[in-house]
């Protein structure tokens, strides 16, 4: 996968599917120019969506995350029941569910992966950087501020920020949490949050929605600031589309109509999780502005 990709913790073959998507996609492109969407779904009554089981606060089996919500509330505006198909987000996903015609829309895919075609993006976050309130470190919005300097900072091993402290200088005091885990039993966000609280570490970088998430779930003590101005290294900040296969262009276009009509009710779930919202000029939104927001 992309770069922007690792912070969903999978890494997608390509290749595997690429054939797959070229041969399957042309021979559905042929019968796609009416506009009916039973050529393109798996069932046109059904908004089946391709989730993992275990993803929070992104997705569960529970119905728990943000992309949970989205769909419900996507299915409510075009009156189709909901139904999912799970599967690990790891080698393999976007092959075994939207590629396999077992599923039909992936609620959370960043903008660029060619793995997938992409909608238009219904939010622009980035990374963060989380810390204690008290810490001197609440306002750092960049990972070359001189304040971290000798600090001891998580981050999850192999995410683009990695490469970022790596370029700082940080990485000699840093802590690795590792990227590929077993969620049924591991959960490296919430581990890095927990030593955040309990002093072990000094400071947390990690993918804004779940900095968000886990550091309001451990309550108004830890601050989440997101990472805007890094002037090396890859870029932090990143749009986040729906995926959907090649071919399904006229599903494409009803999802991106969704997007636009009901982008504050959108914006409204995001924030009520935590995820640090974005404009186009990496200022932050709150609450109030992302009603406004089209």
């Amino acid at each position: 996968m992309t770069e922007a990709g690792r912070h969903r913790r999978g890494l997608f073959s390509l290749l595997a599917i690429a054939a797959m998507f070229v041969v399957g996609g042309a021979a559905r492109a042929q019968t796609n120019d009416s506009g009916d969407l039973s050529f393109e779904l798996v069932d046109p009554k059904v908004l089946r969506v391709c989730a993992d089981p275990r993803n929070m606060p992104f997705s569960n089996e529970k119905g728990e995350g943000f992309e949970n919500k989205l769909a419900q509330l996507f299915a409510e505006k075009l009156q189709k029941t909901l139904d999912y198909v799970y599967f690990p987000q790891a080698t393999g996903f976007v092959r075994m569910t939207l590629g396999a015609h077992r599923c039909d829309v992936i609620m959370g895919f960043p903008q660029g992966d060619d793995l997938v075609q992409g909608t238009n993006p219904y939010y622009r976050t980035t990374y963060a950087l989380v810390a204690k309130a008290g810490s001197g470190l609440e306002d750092v919005d960049t990972l070359e501020d001189a304040r971290l300097k000798g600090k001891h900072i998580g981050i999850i091993a192999g995410t683009p920020p990695a490469t970022n402290m790596a370029i700082a200088g940080l990485m000699g005091d840093a802590k690795p949490y590792p990227l590929m885990i077993d969620t049924r039993f591991d959960n490296s966000a919430k581990a890095m949050i927990d030593d955040l609280a309990a002093g072990t570490i000094d400071a947390g970088v990690l993918w804004g929605p779940m900095a968000g998430f886990y550091a309001k779930q451990a309550g108004a003590s830890l601050h989440v600031t997101p990472l805007v101005k890094e002037t090396t290294g890859p870029k932090l900040v990143y749009r986040i589309g729906m995926g959907v296969r090649p071919a399904d262009q006229n599903w494409k276009r009803q999802l991106n109509k969704l997007i636009q009509e009901n982008q504050g009710e959108i914006n409204k779930i995001l924030i009520d999780f935590g995820v640090p919202l974005l404009d186009e000029s990496d200022r932050p939104l709150g609450a109030e502005t992302a009603k406004k927001t089209p």
